[in-house]
């Protein structure tokens, strides 16, 4: 058996690596958001899911050769900022972090409307802040007093979210009907580029599956399989629901935006289906927020550290707990701020937008790399010259473009802000030193 320079065993071949990138990427969204695709697209938004399957794959090409030749940790903010510098590198930290908070927030808004369903007490504001609340402040403690007690509960609620799906997609054929699958009309670019927008908080994080690169068996050959096995099997399954339900449903489908797939399992299962499929969404939607509570808070930490970020405060470790305390309450105190103002659809935008910068970076930074010096030699090489980096980061830019007005100079302003405080930063730390 294979070690590497940290001594860590090289045992993951591609169906193990294929098998965490889906279990990684298939989250809370896929539960909510086919009602949203049916409303934009109808029946037609199945191209919208192949548009994000090609997009994600590129992306994850590109985290496996920038995996390759920076082998230190710090995911795509290393390969960013040693492909153009810290800079470069800030930004993407921040969008990030951006992104996983907002999609926090858009998952915990979710998870309240699909409660008030059941219980409509949770339709009342006050009530829903307060939930919202209880929410993020239980995950806060829960991890502040330690982090075996938070990887535990992401352990419980991880099998959750394919069970149901897997017997929804396997029984509801028989009630599907194909006339609910006919096309109204051809879909416009313009509308294809909206709906794959929103549709692409479905696909985000899978390059989270590429992190254990130094325990994968023969990572040249086992990487580019179990990214063409982990992306195709979630873009098949996603496909799937989106067919199901849409076949199922028809063109009652959008008017179920709180919990699309419970109601078709209703009308597949009964009353039981429609019970397996609502807990089943809240436990997943409650299994992603326990997990991004889990790891993110330390992504903070690292970069309060590192002095990445000019807040070094946010490094602190709990006398008692020896846990990143105020990196976890700020973390989930900006989640439940956010979830608390905002609604799901809106969140999940501006969460994929964030992302999606990320991965622009990350696709560019594979030009970058290549040309650099004293980077790890050999390693995975995409194939076909710069052809897939400049062709993710081309789709991603379009992508982009179908953000609105108000969206746009939103990100400007962020980008401008993140700019000032990063230089800002700079001088302090200088003031500091002198």
């Amino acid at each position: 058996m294979k070690t590497t320079q940290e001594g860590l065993k090289r045992e993951v071949g591609v169906w193990g690596l294929s098998a965490n990138i889906v279990n990684i990427m298939v989250g809370a969204g896929i539960f909510v958001l086919p009602a949203i695709i049916a409303e934009t697209m109808g029946a037609s938004g199945v191209l919208a899911y192949l548009f994000c399957g090609l997009l994600i794959g590129l992306v994850m090409l590109c985290f496996a050769e920038a995996g390759s030749k920076v082998t230190h940790s710090g995911g795509a903010y290393a390969y960013v900022e040693t492909a153009f510098g810290p800079f470069s590198g800030f930004l993407v930290s921040a969008f990030y972090l951006t992104g996983s908070i907002f999609a926090d927030a858009a998952v915990s808004n979710a998870l309240v409307e699909i409660l008030a369903l059941i219980f409509p007490v949770f339709k009342n504001p006050t009530v829903r802040v307060l939930s919202l609340f209880f929410l993020f402040s239980g995950l806060a403690i829960l991890n502040v007093i330690g982090v075996k007690q938070g990887i535990g509960l992401v352990k419980i609620t991880t099998i959750a979210k394919l069970i149901p799906i897997v017997l929804l997609i396997t029984i509801g054929w028989k009630d599907l009907q194909w006339v609910n699958l006919a096309w109204e009309s051809e879909p416009t670019i313009q509308k294809v580029g909206e709906t794959s927008l929103i549709l692409f908080f479905a696909f985000m994080g899978g390059d989270a599956g590429l992190a254990i690169g130094g325990e994968i068996r023969n990572p040249q050959k086992t990487v580019p399989r179990a990214i063409f096995i982990g992306i195709s099997g979630v873009l098949l399954l996603y496909v799937l629901i989106q067919l199901v339900s849409q076949g199922v449903m028809g063109s009652e489908l959008p008017n179920f935006k709180e919990a699309p797939l419970a109601e078709t399992a209703q009308l597949v299962f009964g009353p039981i289906g429609y019970t397996l499929l609502f807990v089943g969404t809240g436990i997943s939607m409650f299994g992603m927020i326990s997990g991004q509570t889990l790891n993110n808070p330390r992504v903070i930490f690292r970069l309060s550290r590192d002095g990445v970020i000019p807040f070094s405060k946010l490094a602190s470790i709990h006398h008692r707990f020896k846990t990143p305390y105020l990196a976890i309450l700020i973390y989930a105190g900006l989640g439940f701020t956010l979830a608390a103002i905002g609604e799901f659809r809106q969140l999940a935008v501006i969460a994929a937008s964030s992302v999606l910068l990320v991965y622009f970076g990350v696709s560019l930074s594979v030009i970058g790399l290549r040309k650099g010096k004293d980077l790890e030699k050999g390693g995975f090489k995409i194939p076909f010259g710069y052809t897939v980096p400049l062709l993710s980061a081309g789709i991603i830019l379009f992508f982009l473009s179908n953000l609105t007005g108000p969206e746009i100079k939103g990100m400007l302003l962020l980008i401008g802000i993140l700019t000032a405080v990063y230089f800002l930063g700079k001088v302090y730390r200088k003031w500091r030193k002198s």
